[in-house]
């Protein structure tokens, strides 16, 4: 049996759809889905304080980030103890998640099971696929890897064709960080236009971009989905007073019409793994209310009134 390590909450859930969830001995802080996956030692730890308003947030990880620091620490005696076969960590984006580079050295520095450390990318929706297709094949399970990916690439597609035939296509502006102000990017544009939206910042394969209040202005979306990255709706909530009190903020057309949601960004669409699925189930169901009903409203995402 594979001891395996996950040090990224959506390389945990490609493991356990892949049936493998059995043979975790490890993760990392963030990875608590699906929930057994909690009782599982925990190998990491953020640098910086997790509490907090979205700016206050950003300016710590950028503090650390300034002295070229990884935001995420991994701790090396958790490793030996669990004296893993694969360790499964990215390369995407070093304020998401443990870097290679930190996994590297941690395991140069005591992993004596000499892991075999496999690091995802997944900048873009097809990146996904390869990279459930590679932990299917480095676990010796291609046809898993196969079949799970034509599940879920079948499921995309039923909600896009639906989308397709819809008259209306809203503009979106997809908010991936309140104060200051991104746009979400990466798999994000892709989902918008299968969810049949017209999506405005942000580029496919692209990190999620700055956004200026004066771009977002112009634009002045039908659409404004606001799903922070490693936040749930909740925790987005409190923080809408950065957006509230811009001037010009109560005359945007999307405010004007109730049409600003809150969205579990944590949970779904700052995942890139399996559950990408649902969060085009989301995004449908808030761009088209009347044709889309997953039962997501409530638990996935919410108005903001």
């Amino acid at each position: 049996m594979t001891r395996i390590i996950s040090l990224i909450a959506s390389s945990t859930e490609i493991v356990h759809a892949l049936g493998f969830g059995g043979q975790m001995v490890g993760r990392s802080h963030e990875c608590d889905y699906p929930p057994q996956v909690r009782a599982l030692p925990i190998c990491t730890e953020p640098k910086f304080e997790l509490n907090g308003t979205s700016y206050e947030i950003d300016q710590r990880v950028k503090a650390i980030l300034q002295e070229a620091l990884s935001v995420y620490r991994v701790d090396a005696g958790v490793l030996e103890q669990l004296q893993p076969d694969m360790i499964i960590t990215q390369s995407q984006c070093e304020v998401c998640a443990v870097s290679l580079r930190d996994v590297e050295a941690a395991v140069c520095q005591l992993v004596t099971s000499r892991p075999h450390i496999i690091s995802l990318e997944p900048n873009a929706l097809e990146d996904v696929w390869r990279d459930i297709r590679r932990v299917a094949e480095a676990l010796s399970a291609p046809d898993r890897g196969e079949a799970l990916v034509s599940e879920l690439q079948a499921r995309l597609a039923a909600v896009a064709e639906k989308a397709e035939t819809l008259s209306q296509r809203p503009t979106v502006a997809c908010i991936e960080w309140i104060e200051p102000l991104m746009a979400a990017g990466n798999w994000m544009p892709t989902l918008v236009e299968m969810a049949g939206g017209t999506n405005l910042f942000g580029e496919v394969g692209q990190h999620a971009p700055w956004l200026t209040w004066e771009a977002l202005q112009a634009a002045d979306p039908e659409v404004i989905v606001v799903l922070p990255c490693g936040w749930d709706a909740a925790r987005a909530r409190p923080d809408m007073h950065y957006l509230t009190q811009r001037p010009g903020w109560n005359v945007l057309r999307a405010m004007r019409n109730g049409r600003v949601y809150l969205a579990d960004g944590n949970q779904y669409f700052n995942r890139p793994g399996p559950r990408l699925v649902e969060s085009l189930e989301i995004l449908a169901e808030m761009l088209h209310p009347g044709a889309f009903d997953f039962g997501h409203k409530g638990q996935g995402w919410e108005p903001y009134h």
